[in-house]
């Protein structure tokens, strides 16, 4: 089945070894403990079905997108999170949706560096060490996803859907397999289910054109891999516990559950997919 079914047995494969720490998760805590131990597997699963397929095929690893491809693309996908979260956060700033900063957040930070320096200092030097280290470790997470949804799918999805629809079909699928994990007691925050998870789902779906056209331009899977590590850490460490709460609508507007980073990330999508034909024409070079 694997060598006449490639897709569809990637997708079996990364959802039956998934379950395994679906059920493992059930009932933990959304962070801490030994729950992050259960996130890292998972989030490998994808990556071991994709290389369990292309040996099948006799395929290099290079088939997945493992060269690592010029600076300027992982330097870019880097930054992208970066871009749409000042973009998004200081809309939530500027129109009150959310404060800024969080004192909370702040003093916390001067205490974890630990250093007779002044707040600000410390601070800036907390974020120095999440921009940094922080991100390469979050990298070793993020590798094993994207091995899998862009180094094996995407590719596959892209030659037969074209750039649009294989960058929503990954988008789906990739929302999809993070429903069970999102059923973590406290993960969605406090808004109602139905509302965080349409704008989980409209976020992914919108950041695949990204992640596509960075796959696709480059050759490479690091540029995604960098993408994911640099979201993983600047908007769920640096942006969203930086905003304080003004009121009820605080929680609608923040982090991966909110509406506001849907709507930068709509936006986002345009402007990639406006570029689309740059990344296919580079894609069969």
């Amino acid at each position: 089945m694997i060598r006449r079914r490639p897709i569809l047995s990637f997708l079996l494969l990364t959802l039956a070894f998934s379950a395994v720490f679906y059920y493992l998760m059930r009932g933990g805590e959304a962070r801490g403990g030994i729950m992050r131990y259960y996130v890292t597997g998972v989030m490998w699963c994808p990556a071991l079905a994709a290389l369990i397929v292309q040996r099948q095929f006799g395929a290099t690893a290079d088939a997945l997108g493992w060269r690592f491809g010029e600076w300027r693309w992982n330097l870019g996908a880097y930054l992208v999170p970066v871009l749409y979260g000042l973009i998004a956060y200081s809309i939530i700033w500027l129109t009150g949706l959310g404060g800024f900063p969080e004192p909370g957040y702040l003093a916390d930070n001067a205490k974890m560096v630990g250093l007779p320096v002044p707040p600000l200092v410390a601070n800036l030097l907390m974020l120095l060490v999440l921009a940094g280290p922080g991100v390469l470790l979050s990298c070793a997470s993020a590798l094993g996803e994207e091995l899998g949804w862009r180094g094996f799918l995407t590719p596959r999805l892209v030659q037969r859907f074209g750039f649009t629809g294989g960058s929503l079909a990954v988008g789906f699928i990739w929302a999809a397999w993070h429903v069970p994990i999102l059923f973590w007691p406290k993960y969605l925050g406090t808004t109602p289910m139905p509302f965080a998870m349409a704008c989980f789902f409209i976020s992914l779906i919108a950041s695949s054109f990204v992640y596509t056209w960075f796959r696709l331009r480059s050759g490479s899977v690091w540029p995604a891999v960098l993408l994911h590590a640099s979201h993983n850490v600047f908007i769920p460490l640096v942006f969203t516990p930086l905003t304080a709460e003004t009121s009820e609508r605080t929680a609608y507007a923040v982090d991966e559950f909110g509406f506001m980073l849907a709507a930068v990330n709509i936006v986002l999508a345009l402007a990639f997919w406006w570029r689309r034909d740059e990344a296919t024409r580079a894609a069969v070079a």
